[in-house]
Protein backbone atom coordinates (compact mmCIF):
# COMPACT_ATOMS: atom_id res chain seq x y z
CA UNK A 1 0.00 0.00 0.00
CA UNK A 2 1.19 3.50 -0.87
CA UNK A 3 -0.12 6.78 0.54
CA UNK A 4 0.55 10.41 -0.27
CA UNK A 5 -0.84 13.59 1.22
CA UNK A 6 -2.25 16.55 -0.71
CA UNK A 7 -5.70 18.06 -0.22
CA UNK A 8 -6.88 16.05 2.80
CA UNK A 9 -10.50 16.94 1.99
CA UNK A 10 -10.33 14.74 -1.11
CA UNK A 11 -9.51 11.11 -0.39
CA UNK A 12 -8.62 9.06 -3.46
CA UNK A 13 -8.37 5.29 -3.07
CA UNK A 14 -7.07 2.95 -5.75
CA UNK A 15 -8.39 -0.53 -5.00
CA UNK A 16 -6.26 -2.60 -7.38
CA UNK A 17 -3.44 -0.59 -8.84
CA UNK A 18 -0.85 -3.31 -9.41
CA UNK A 19 -1.69 -4.30 -12.97
CA UNK A 20 -1.93 -0.70 -14.19
CA UNK A 21 1.20 0.33 -12.33
CA UNK A 22 3.33 -2.46 -10.85
CA UNK A 23 5.96 0.12 -9.99
CA UNK A 24 7.30 1.31 -13.33
CA UNK A 25 5.05 4.38 -13.59
CA UNK A 26 4.19 7.35 -11.38
CA UNK A 27 1.01 8.06 -9.43
CA UNK A 28 2.06 11.72 -9.25
CA UNK A 29 -0.82 13.18 -11.23
CA UNK A 30 -3.33 11.64 -8.81
CA UNK A 31 -1.25 12.52 -5.75
CA UNK A 32 -1.57 16.19 -6.67
CA UNK A 33 -5.37 16.01 -6.45
CA UNK A 34 -5.92 14.70 -2.93
CA UNK A 35 -4.83 12.22 -0.28
CA UNK A 36 -4.00 9.16 -2.34
CA UNK A 37 -3.98 5.58 -1.07
CA UNK A 38 -3.00 2.82 -3.49
CA UNK A 39 -3.64 -0.85 -2.82
CA UNK A 40 -2.11 -3.41 -5.15
CA UNK A 41 -5.16 -5.68 -4.79
CA UNK A 42 -8.36 -5.68 -2.76
CA UNK A 43 -10.22 -8.83 -1.76
CA UNK A 44 -14.04 -8.67 -1.44
CA UNK A 45 -13.86 -8.82 2.35
CA UNK A 46 -11.43 -5.86 2.40
CA UNK A 47 -13.46 -3.55 0.18
CA UNK A 48 -15.67 -1.73 2.66
CA UNK A 49 -12.92 -0.97 5.16
CA UNK A 50 -10.58 0.34 2.49
CA UNK A 51 -13.23 2.39 0.68
CA UNK A 52 -15.04 3.75 3.74
CA UNK A 53 -13.48 7.24 3.72
CA UNK A 54 -12.97 7.60 -0.03
CA UNK A 55 -14.39 10.56 -1.91
CA UNK A 56 -12.98 9.08 -5.12
CA UNK A 57 -12.68 5.35 -5.69
CA UNK A 58 -10.62 3.93 -8.56
CA UNK A 59 -11.03 0.32 -9.66
CA UNK A 60 -9.87 -1.93 -12.45
CA UNK A 61 -11.37 -5.36 -11.71
CA UNK A 62 -12.60 -4.98 -8.12
CA UNK A 63 -16.39 -5.29 -8.22
CA UNK A 64 -18.46 -2.34 -6.99
CA UNK A 65 -22.02 -3.58 -6.75
CA UNK A 66 -25.13 -1.98 -5.27
CA UNK A 67 -24.86 -3.53 -1.80
CA UNK A 68 -21.31 -2.24 -1.36
CA UNK A 69 -22.03 1.20 -2.83
CA UNK A 70 -24.95 1.64 -0.41
CA UNK A 71 -22.47 1.38 2.48
CA UNK A 72 -20.14 4.11 1.17
CA UNK A 73 -21.92 7.42 1.98
CA UNK A 74 -18.80 9.56 1.43
CA UNK A 75 -18.25 8.32 -2.11
CA UNK A 76 -18.86 10.86 -4.87
CA UNK A 77 -16.93 9.57 -7.87
CA UNK A 78 -15.81 6.20 -9.31
CA UNK A 79 -13.08 6.04 -11.91
CA UNK A 80 -12.65 2.79 -13.82
CA UNK A 81 -9.03 2.09 -14.77
CA UNK A 82 -10.19 0.57 -18.05
CA UNK A 83 -12.51 1.15 -20.98
CA UNK A 84 -15.00 -1.55 -20.01
CA UNK A 85 -16.98 -0.65 -16.88
CA UNK A 86 -19.11 -3.73 -16.20
CA UNK A 87 -17.35 -4.13 -12.82
CA UNK A 88 -19.44 -1.20 -11.52
CA UNK A 89 -23.21 -1.20 -11.00
CA UNK A 90 -23.59 2.06 -12.89
CA UNK A 91 -27.36 2.25 -12.40
CA UNK A 92 -27.00 1.96 -8.63
CA UNK A 93 -24.22 4.55 -8.66
CA UNK A 94 -26.43 6.95 -10.61
CA UNK A 95 -29.28 6.57 -8.08
CA UNK A 96 -26.83 7.41 -5.32
CA UNK A 97 -25.52 10.48 -7.12
CA UNK A 98 -22.12 8.93 -7.77
CA UNK A 99 -20.60 9.70 -11.18
CA UNK A 100 -18.72 6.90 -12.96
CA UNK A 101 -16.08 7.57 -15.62
CA UNK A 102 -14.00 5.24 -17.75
CA UNK A 103 -10.91 5.68 -19.93
CA UNK A 104 -11.86 5.21 -23.59
CA UNK A 105 -9.29 4.71 -26.30
CA UNK A 106 -6.12 4.49 -24.22
CA UNK A 107 -5.19 1.00 -25.49
CA UNK A 108 -6.47 1.10 -29.07
CA UNK A 109 -3.09 0.85 -30.80
CA UNK A 110 -1.72 -1.68 -28.31
CA UNK A 111 -4.72 -4.00 -28.68
CA UNK A 112 -4.64 -3.76 -32.48
CA UNK A 113 -0.94 -4.62 -32.35
CA UNK A 114 -1.59 -7.80 -30.36
CA UNK A 115 -4.35 -8.86 -32.74
CA UNK A 116 -1.75 -9.06 -35.48
CA UNK A 117 0.87 -10.56 -33.19
CA UNK A 118 -1.54 -13.47 -32.73
CA UNK A 119 -2.58 -13.58 -36.36
CA UNK A 120 0.98 -13.49 -37.69
CA UNK A 121 1.98 -16.13 -35.15
CA UNK A 122 -0.76 -18.41 -36.48
CA UNK A 123 0.33 -17.71 -40.05
CA UNK A 124 4.11 -18.01 -39.68
CA UNK A 125 4.79 -19.93 -36.43
CA UNK A 126 7.81 -17.71 -35.81
CA UNK A 127 8.42 -18.78 -32.21
CA UNK A 128 8.20 -22.48 -33.09
CA UNK A 129 10.58 -22.27 -36.02
CA UNK A 130 13.03 -20.11 -34.07
CA UNK A 131 12.98 -22.72 -31.29
CA UNK A 132 13.75 -25.54 -33.74
CA UNK A 133 16.73 -23.57 -35.07
CA UNK A 134 18.02 -23.11 -31.52
CA UNK A 135 17.58 -26.86 -30.98
CA UNK A 136 19.84 -27.54 -34.00
CA UNK A 137 17.27 -28.68 -36.55
CA UNK A 138 18.40 -26.21 -39.23
CA UNK A 139 22.09 -26.96 -38.69
CA UNK A 140 21.28 -30.64 -39.21
CA UNK A 141 19.04 -30.07 -42.23
CA UNK A 142 19.96 -31.31 -45.71
CA UNK A 143 18.09 -28.34 -47.23
CA UNK A 144 18.45 -24.57 -47.03
CA UNK A 145 14.88 -24.19 -45.68
CA UNK A 146 12.17 -26.17 -43.92
CA UNK A 147 8.84 -25.51 -42.26
CA UNK A 148 6.86 -27.65 -39.85
CA UNK A 149 3.46 -26.06 -40.46
CA UNK A 150 1.71 -24.53 -43.48
CA UNK A 151 2.74 -20.89 -43.91
CA UNK A 152 -0.05 -18.44 -44.70
CA UNK A 153 0.13 -15.14 -46.62
CA UNK A 154 -2.42 -12.59 -45.43
CA UNK A 155 -2.52 -10.48 -48.59
CA UNK A 156 -5.71 -11.22 -50.48
CA UNK A 157 -7.39 -12.97 -47.55
CA UNK A 158 -10.50 -11.69 -45.77
CA UNK A 159 -10.46 -10.30 -42.24
CA UNK A 160 -13.80 -10.23 -40.42
CA UNK A 161 -14.15 -7.67 -37.63
CA UNK A 162 -16.99 -8.03 -35.13
CA UNK A 163 -17.46 -4.58 -33.61
CA UNK A 164 -16.28 -1.53 -35.55
CA UNK A 165 -15.41 0.92 -32.78
CA UNK A 166 -12.01 2.51 -32.24
CA UNK A 167 -10.14 -0.78 -31.94
CA UNK A 168 -12.06 -2.48 -34.74
CA UNK A 169 -11.28 0.40 -37.09
CA UNK A 170 -7.58 0.37 -36.13
CA UNK A 171 -7.45 -3.39 -36.79
CA UNK A 172 -9.14 -2.85 -40.14
CA UNK A 173 -6.58 -0.27 -41.20
CA UNK A 174 -3.69 -2.60 -40.36
CA UNK A 175 -5.38 -5.45 -42.17
CA UNK A 176 -5.93 -3.26 -45.20
CA UNK A 177 -2.26 -2.21 -45.16
CA UNK A 178 -1.36 -5.91 -45.29
CA UNK A 179 -3.52 -6.34 -48.38
CA UNK A 180 -6.52 -7.95 -46.70
CA UNK A 181 -10.15 -7.50 -47.64
CA UNK A 182 -12.18 -6.26 -44.66
CA UNK A 183 -15.65 -7.30 -43.55
CA UNK A 184 -17.32 -5.74 -40.51
CA UNK A 185 -20.36 -6.59 -38.43
CA UNK A 186 -21.60 -3.66 -36.37
CA UNK A 187 -25.00 -2.71 -34.91
CA UNK A 188 -24.90 0.74 -36.52
CA UNK A 189 -23.70 1.93 -39.94
CA UNK A 190 -19.92 2.00 -40.32
CA UNK A 191 -18.23 5.37 -39.82
CA UNK A 192 -14.66 6.56 -40.35
CA UNK A 193 -14.33 3.62 -42.72
CA UNK A 194 -10.78 4.27 -43.94
CA UNK A 195 -10.14 0.55 -44.45
CA UNK A 196 -13.10 0.32 -46.88
CA UNK A 197 -14.78 -2.40 -44.83
CA UNK A 198 -17.92 -4.00 -46.22
CA UNK A 199 -20.71 -4.24 -43.65
CA UNK A 200 -22.29 -7.70 -43.43
CA UNK A 201 -24.33 -9.75 -40.98
CA UNK A 202 -22.68 -11.99 -38.42
CA UNK A 203 -23.23 -15.30 -40.21
CA UNK A 204 -21.88 -13.93 -43.49
CA UNK A 205 -18.81 -12.59 -41.73
CA UNK A 206 -18.01 -15.92 -40.08
CA UNK A 207 -18.69 -17.82 -43.29
CA UNK A 208 -16.57 -15.67 -45.62
CA UNK A 209 -13.64 -14.63 -43.40
CA UNK A 210 -10.22 -16.25 -43.29
CA UNK A 211 -9.69 -14.69 -39.87
CA UNK A 212 -12.33 -13.37 -37.46
CA UNK A 213 -11.40 -10.92 -34.69
CA UNK A 214 -13.74 -9.83 -31.89
CA UNK A 215 -13.96 -6.19 -30.78
CA UNK A 216 -17.45 -5.88 -29.33
CA UNK A 217 -18.38 -5.07 -25.72
CA UNK A 218 -19.69 -7.86 -23.50
CA UNK A 219 -23.43 -7.68 -22.85
CA UNK A 220 -25.87 -10.26 -21.54
CA UNK A 221 -27.36 -10.66 -25.00
CA UNK A 222 -24.03 -11.57 -26.66
CA UNK A 223 -22.54 -13.74 -23.92
CA UNK A 224 -21.28 -16.94 -25.58
CA UNK A 225 -22.47 -15.88 -29.02
CA UNK A 226 -19.44 -17.53 -30.64
CA UNK A 227 -20.99 -20.96 -30.20
CA UNK A 228 -21.03 -24.31 -31.97
CA UNK A 229 -23.44 -23.13 -34.66
CA UNK A 230 -21.46 -20.00 -35.50
CA UNK A 231 -18.10 -21.78 -35.45
CA UNK A 232 -19.55 -24.31 -37.87
CA UNK A 233 -19.93 -21.47 -40.39
CA UNK A 234 -16.16 -20.87 -40.45
CA UNK A 235 -13.75 -22.23 -43.04
CA UNK A 236 -11.57 -25.11 -41.79
CA UNK A 237 -8.56 -22.93 -42.68
CA UNK A 238 -9.81 -19.91 -40.70
CA UNK A 239 -8.51 -18.43 -37.46
CA UNK A 240 -10.39 -16.84 -34.52
CA UNK A 241 -8.81 -13.98 -32.57
CA UNK A 242 -10.29 -12.65 -29.32
CA UNK A 243 -8.75 -9.68 -27.52
CA UNK A 244 -12.13 -8.32 -26.35
CA UNK A 245 -13.85 -10.27 -23.57
CA UNK A 246 -13.56 -13.97 -22.80
CA UNK A 247 -17.27 -14.66 -22.16
CA UNK A 248 -18.09 -13.71 -25.75
CA UNK A 249 -16.91 -17.22 -26.66
CA UNK A 250 -18.38 -20.58 -25.68
CA UNK A 251 -15.05 -22.06 -24.64
CA UNK A 252 -16.10 -25.71 -24.81
CA UNK A 253 -17.46 -25.18 -28.31
CA UNK A 254 -14.25 -23.48 -29.45
CA UNK A 255 -12.05 -26.19 -27.93
CA UNK A 256 -14.12 -28.85 -29.69
CA UNK A 257 -13.89 -27.02 -33.04
CA UNK A 258 -10.12 -26.70 -32.70
CA UNK A 259 -9.58 -30.31 -31.65
CA UNK A 260 -11.71 -31.60 -34.54
CA UNK A 261 -9.90 -29.39 -37.04
CA UNK A 262 -13.15 -27.57 -37.84
CA UNK A 263 -11.13 -24.33 -37.72
CA UNK A 264 -7.37 -23.96 -38.10
CA UNK A 265 -6.42 -22.10 -34.93
CA UNK A 266 -7.20 -19.46 -32.33
CA UNK A 267 -5.29 -16.60 -30.73
CA UNK A 268 -6.81 -15.50 -27.42
CA UNK A 269 -5.85 -12.80 -24.93
CA UNK A 270 -8.95 -13.20 -22.75
CA UNK A 271 -10.85 -16.07 -21.15
CA UNK A 272 -14.18 -16.38 -19.33
CA UNK A 273 -12.40 -16.56 -15.98
CA UNK A 274 -9.11 -14.79 -15.33
CA UNK A 275 -6.88 -16.31 -14.16
CA UNK A 276 -8.36 -19.49 -15.68
CA UNK A 277 -9.18 -22.73 -13.96
CA UNK A 278 -6.58 -25.39 -14.75
CA UNK A 279 -9.25 -27.51 -16.45
CA UNK A 280 -10.26 -24.85 -18.99
CA UNK A 281 -10.46 -26.87 -22.23
CA UNK A 282 -8.77 -24.14 -24.26
CA UNK A 283 -5.52 -24.50 -22.31
CA UNK A 284 -4.88 -27.82 -24.06
CA UNK A 285 -6.82 -27.34 -27.29
CA UNK A 286 -5.14 -27.95 -30.65
CA UNK A 287 -3.41 -24.89 -32.12
CA UNK A 288 -4.83 -22.57 -29.48
CA UNK A 289 -2.41 -19.88 -28.35
CA UNK A 290 -3.32 -17.85 -25.26
CA UNK A 291 -1.68 -14.74 -23.83
CA UNK A 292 -2.53 -13.60 -20.25
CA UNK A 293 -4.70 -10.53 -20.99
CA UNK A 294 -1.78 -8.33 -22.03
CA UNK A 295 -3.12 -6.49 -25.09
CA UNK A 296 -3.77 -3.34 -23.04
CA UNK A 297 -0.58 -3.47 -20.98
CA UNK A 298 2.17 -1.79 -23.00
CA UNK A 299 3.98 0.96 -21.13
CA UNK A 300 2.61 3.59 -23.49
CA UNK A 301 -0.98 2.45 -23.00
CA UNK A 302 -0.70 2.29 -19.22
CA UNK A 303 0.81 5.79 -19.08
CA UNK A 304 -2.19 7.06 -21.06
CA UNK A 305 -4.50 5.15 -18.73
CA UNK A 306 -3.11 6.83 -15.61
CA UNK A 307 -2.99 10.25 -17.23
CA UNK A 308 -6.61 10.16 -18.43
CA UNK A 309 -7.73 8.74 -15.08
CA UNK A 310 -6.15 11.73 -13.33
CA UNK A 311 -7.80 14.06 -15.85
CA UNK A 312 -11.16 12.40 -15.15
CA UNK A 313 -10.74 12.93 -11.41
CA UNK A 314 -9.61 16.54 -11.88
CA UNK A 315 -12.57 17.26 -14.16
CA UNK A 316 -14.97 15.86 -11.57
CA UNK A 317 -13.39 17.90 -8.78
CA UNK A 318 -13.79 21.04 -10.93
CA UNK A 319 -17.49 20.32 -11.45
CA UNK A 320 -17.29 19.26 -15.08
CA UNK A 321 -16.92 15.46 -15.11
CA UNK A 322 -15.95 13.83 -18.40
CA UNK A 323 -16.01 10.34 -19.86
CA UNK A 324 -19.08 9.70 -17.68
CA UNK A 325 -20.77 6.38 -18.41
CA UNK A 326 -23.80 6.69 -16.08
Amino acid sequence: MQTANSDAAVRITVLDGFTANPGDLSWGALESLGKLTVYDRTAPNELLARAADATVLLTNKTLLKEDALAQLPKLRFIGVLATGYNVVDVAAARKMGVAVSNVPGYSTDSVAQLVFAHLLHLCNHVAHHAATVREGKWAASRDFAYWDFPLTELSGLTLGIVGFGNIGRAVGQIGRALGMNILACNPSPLRQNACQAKQVDLETLFRQSDAVTLHCPLKEENRGFVNTALLAQMKPTAFLINTARGPLVDESALADALNRGAIAGAGLDVLSREPPHADNPLLTARNCHITPHIAWATGAARRRLLQVTAENVAAFLHGAPKNVVN
